[in-house]
């Protein structure tokens, strides 16, 4: 197939013109170089002839809402990020929009810092994806793009992962290729012990280098038994070894059968 001739960085995809505006002056006035549609049925369109890095989009549309444009997406084999953005947010919203395939969640009203973070963590992400698609058949390259969680795990989005131990507690951690995405870590911010976490919403904030703040969504609810203080001795460990020693939490899980229909069985990530 022929390259596509027209190329953006960013499509932006809401049925309220000031929503695009909004987004289009941010991201234009970090360089990119922005296209949008006022529908999900005119952005199919768009897909056909040109070529984007990431999506970000609105849930609440008329004729096609974002759940069914990120199923098109997933029909039409389009491996292209995607950032769904809602006014109705709910952690309801969030948990949907990343089980369906969304790689990140945003509510609006949202902040210039809100938006820029998880656009570059977008970008980042549509990097990796591509060097994964280029390499995956080339067993004569030994590098390592990323480390996917181990089997036995279950992980929201490629956000964060689970853990289920022998004793009925869970463990909470962040997914590698999350971080690869923010590259080098600065500051964790961890919630408390005794604190309840719940699916979907902020569970730990990172800070990274380059001074972008990313918030991490709970994979599952539940209250904190041992949040992992050896990362405030040591903040390397999560990326060394972000599946063992750097998990973040130890939980006890409120309705972990509910919510695992939620989750996706790191099984499959080696399919």
């Amino acid at each position: 197939m022929a390259d596509k001739t027209n190329k953006y960085d960013i499509l932006v995809i809401d049925d309220e013109a000031v929503i695009i505006e909004a987004v289009k002056r941010i991201a234009t006035g970090e360089g990119f170089k922005v296209d949008s549609s006022l529908s999900a049925k005119e952005a199919l369109g768009k897909l056909l002839e040109t070529e984007y890095k990431l999506i970000i989009t609105d849930i609440m549309m008329p004729e096609m809402d974002g759940f069914q444009l990120l199923e098109e997406l997933e029909k039409r084999k389009l491996k292209i990020p995607v950032i769904v953005t809602t006014g109705y947010s709910t952690v309801e919203m969030a948990v949907k929009s990343l089980a369906k395939g969304a790689i990140g969640y945003i509510p609006k009203p949202f902040t210039l810092d809100e938006l820029l973070s998880i656009i570059y963590r977008g970008l980042e992400f549509e990097k990796i994806d591509k060097k994964i698609a280029k390499e995956q058949f080339n067993v004569t390259d030994a590098s390592i793009i990323y480390v996917p969680c181990p089997p036995k795990y279950y992980r929201l989005g490629y956000n964060s992962w689970i853990n289920i131990d022998n004793e009925g507690s869970v463990f909470v951690g962040v997914s590698d290729m999350y971080l690869k995405t923010i590259k080098t870590l600065k500051s964790l911010t961890l919630r408390n012990f005794e604190d309840n976490i719940v699916q979907g919403a902020i569970c730990a904030t990172f800070e990274a280098e380059d001074g972008l703040i990313h918030h991490l969504l709970s994979p599952v609810s539940g209250m904190i038994i041992e949040p992992n203080d050896k990362l405030k001795e040591d903040i390397t460990l999560i990326e060394k070894d972000p599946y063992f020693e750097g998990w973040l939490y130890r939980i006890i899980p409120s309705d972990l059968d509910f919510e695992l229909k939620n989750l996706v069985s790191c099984s499959s990530d080696r399919i």
